[in-house]
C-alpha cells in the first residue's frame, strides 16, 4: 500500500508517519520530505498512491493583519485545491482521500456533545478556511469516485504540543497559570497517537467523523496532570467575579492583553463533541488523555 502524506513533519503528521512506517509513505512538505512543495503556490508532480492523507495546514494562531488572514485561505484552501489538481494529473487516482479537519468548523465556543450534524458556523479565518477546504475535498471525491474521509479533531495532546496546550504547559511551568472558576469546564481532546489508528477503519466506513477521547477532561484535571509531570503544585483557581473583572480590563487594553472576556468565556464553559458515530461505524475506542498524555 502506497500512501501520500502531507504535513509529515508537523505535530500530528509526524505521528501519522510513524504509525505507517511499515508502509510505502511518500512525504510531502515545505521543509523536508520525499517531495518538497509549497502547496499554496505549487501543483507538484506526485506518484500514484492508494491513499492520500492531507494533514498539512495552517493553525495555532490568531491573525493580526489582513495578510495573515489571507494565509489561512492560501494554505488551507488553495493548498488543498493544488494537491487535488496534482492528483487529477496522474494516470490513476487514489482509492481514498483523508482530510484532517477540525471541530473549529462548527464555530462554537460553548456546547455539549456537538455532533457531525451541527451546522458549520465558523466565522474566524481558520474555521472558515477549513469549511471551504472540506467542501473542495468532498466535491473532488464525489466527482472522481474517490472514497472521502474527513476527520474533525479537537485539541490534540501529545509530547511537546503546539498551540493552546503548549501555552498552558508553559504557564504551569512558570507558575502563572490559573484555572478559572474552579477549572470545572470540560473540553474535548484526543491523543495524537490515537488519531492514526482511526484512519484505515474510517476509510473502510467513509464519511465525516468527530474524534475525541470520549472523556472530555476538565481544566482542573488537565492542569493537575501537567503540574504533576512538571513537579509543580496544582494550579490555583481564580474566582469567577475576579476573573471576569480582569477579563473586562483586558478588553479595555485591547490586543496587548493575553486575557479578555472571550478567553474567559471559553475557560468557564464546556465545549465537547460527540464521537459516537465513529464508535458505532468503525469501533473507535481511543486511550484517554488523562491516562496517557505525556508532556
Amino acid at each position: 500500500m502506497k500512501i501520500i502524506l502531507t504535513g509529515a513533519s508537523g505535530f500530528l503528521g509526524s505521528h501519522i508517519a510513524r504509525y505507517f512506517k511499515e508502509e510505502a509513505v511518500v512525504k510531502l512538505g515545505r521543509t523536508k520530505g520525499d517531495i518538497l512543495a509549497c502547496l499554496d503556490q505549487d501543483v507538484p508532480e506526485l506518484p500514484v498512491a492508494d491513499i492520500v492523507i492531507h494533514a498539512a495546514g495552517k493553525a495555532h494562531m490568531v491573525p493580526r493583519t489582513i495578510d495573515e488572514e489571507r494565509d489561512f485561505y492560501a494554505i488551507n484552501v488553495q493548498g488543498t485545491q493544488n494537491l487535488l489538481t496534482a492528483l487529477s494529473n496522474n494516470i490513476q487516482l487514489p482509492y481514498a482521500f483523508v482530510f484532517i479537519s477540525t471541530i473549529a468548523v462548527y464555530g462554537q465556543d460553548t456546547g455539549k456533545l456537538i455532533s457531525e450534524e451541527h451546522p458549520l458556523e465558523a466565522t474566524d479565518p481558520y474555521g472558515k478556511s477549513k469549511i471551504a477546504a472540506e467542501k473542495v475535498v468532498q466535491e473532488w471525491c464525489n466527482t472522481n469516485d474517490v472514497r472521502c474521509v474527513i476527520l474533525r479533531l479537537p485539541l490534540i495532546a501529545g509530547s511537546n504540543p503546539p498551540g493552546n496546550l503548549n501555552a498552558m504547559i508553559k504557564g504551569i511551568k512558570r507558575g502563572y497559570y490559573l484555572n478559572m472558576a474552579g477549572g470545572k469546564a470540560r473540553k474535548s481532546m484526543v491523543l495524537a497517537s490515537s488519531v492514526p489508528e482511526a484512519i484505515l477503519p474510517a476509510i473502510q466506513a467513509g464519511g465525516i467523523y468527530n474524534l475525541t477521547d470520549g472523556d472530555h477532561p476538565s481544566f482542573e484535571e488537565l492542569s493537575a496532570l501537567i503540574a504533576r509531570q512538571l513537579g509543580k503544585s496544582k494550579p490555583m483557581s481564580l474566582s469567577g467575579p475576579i476573573a471576569n473583572l480582569i477579563a473586562i480590563f483586558g478588553d479595555m487594553i485591547g490586543k496587548r492583553s493575553p486575557f479578555n472576556r472571550k478567553n474567559y468565556k471559553k475557560m468557564i464553559n464546556d465545549l465537547t463533541f460527540d464521537d459516537s458515530k465513529a464508535r458505532v461505524k468503525f469501533g473507535w475506542n481511543p486511550d484517554k488523555v488523562t491516562e496517557h498524555f505525556k508532556i
